[in-house]
């Protein structure tokens, strides 16, 4: 395919992927229902009925299979791209085990720390202060935003539809820097999301799970450091900051209202973003209808940053500052007192709010 535009595997591997998971989720949600792995409804849940949560493998199953098909047979990878998807399953399989029998953080945050090490040792990070500690500020960085999205993962296609946005940017990013194969991996991470929706979108039929949300988190965050690999000063860090600011807020937020509400940070409940908006009148589809357009408008401010298109100062200083408004603005939603009498309607709140944090 090198005589081929670059564009040409991206748009197969996305198409492959989709049609793989939208075709695979079904399969998967009986499965999951014959052998009883479903979210139970709770008290810090949205839902009111057992759902299945395989979802996630529908879309890992995808993700790899497309792009390694189109990445390595078809002759658009490399040995990073190899270590990367290897991680990617790697972590999948983590949530897996912990969909079907609970893990404890510290564990979970081992085999994520040593994927995400793996990863950044391999295909490389930004450059900061030029020493070790760029490697350690790299991990934690893909440590916080898998986790992040693991967090968001609380209301009917809100992470899918989040993912599909990023990594379509990401993938366009991706080929603009000339790293055909990366640009494979997120196409084929966007389309197996776009296919995982038509089972996931309100009202939900099947959840993606501690397998997907971790899976999804991990990819973007690796996807988005090797895209930004070798990026100097602060400009890598600040197109990273733009490409998942949903999810940083969503998860910041969170943990600024419970220490202000004195409840515990890792306790479940059902205060994120998603939450705040329906208690403002949005329905669940225009909910993930407004988080899925603002990732799209921040990865888009990114990708233009990245083209040089837009200042990236100017356009962090505004961004950050019109998301700080609406921050604080949601900050403010009644949310506490009203768990009791919420008319419970949705995703699940987060697959891990019944067994860990959310």
């Amino acid at each position: 395919m090198s005589g081929l535009s670059p564009w040409l595997p991206a748009a197969l591997a996305g198409l492959v992927a989709l049609c793989v998971a939208a075709l695979l989720t079904e399969p998967l949600r009986r499965l999951a229902l014959w052998r009883g792995y479903t979210d139970q409804p709770g008290a810090r849940k949205v839902h009111v009925r057992p759902t299945p949560y395989l979802g996630g493998m529908a879309v890992a199953l995808a993700t790899l299979g497309a792009a390694g098909v189109v990445a390595f047979v078809m002759g658009e990878g490399d040995t990073s791209l190899g270590v990367v998807l290897g991680c990617a399953a790697v972590v999948a399989v983590l949530g897996l085990v912990d969909d079907l029998r609970q893990l404890s953080i510290r564990v979970r945050l081992s085999v994520e720390a040593a994927a995400a090490l793996t990863v950044v040792v391999w295909c490389g990070h930004p450059v900061l202060f030029g020493n070790w500690f760029d490697t350690v500020i790299a991990v934690l960085w893909i440590l916080f935003t898998t986790n992040a999205f693991n967090l968001l993962d609380n209301m009917d296609g809100v992470v899918s539809t989040v993912t599909a946005v990023i990594a379509g940017f990401l993938c366009c990013a991706a080929l603009h820097a000339g790293l055909a194969g990366t640009a494979a991996v997120t196409a084929a991470l966007a389309g197996a999301c776009a296919g995982f929706l038509f089972h996931n979108w309100h009202p939900a039929r099947i959840f993606l799970g501690d397998a997907g949300a971790l899976f999804v988190g991990f990819l973007v965050a690796c996807a988005n450091m090797t895209v930004h690999r070798d990026s100097t000063a602060l400009s890598g860090y600040g197109s990273l900051l733009l490409i998942t600011l949903v999810v940083i807020a969503d998860t910041g937020l969170v943990m600024v209202a419970r220490r202000r509400e004195g409840r515990p940070v890792l306790e479940g409940g059902k205060d994120h973003i998603a939450h705040r908006l329906r208690r403002l009148g949005l329905t669940v589809r225009q909910v993930a209808a407004a988080i899925g357009a603002f990732a799209a408008l921040t990865s888009l401010t990114a990708v233009l940053v990245m083209f040089r298109v837009l200042p990236q100062s100017v356009v962090l200083v505004t961004v950050v500052a019109v998301t700080a408004v609406v921050w604080v603005r949601l900050l403010r939603v009644p949310v506490y007192e009203a768990v009791a009498d919420e008319q419970p309607e949705g995703r699940q709140g987060a697959v891990t709010a019944a067994r860990g944090p959310a």
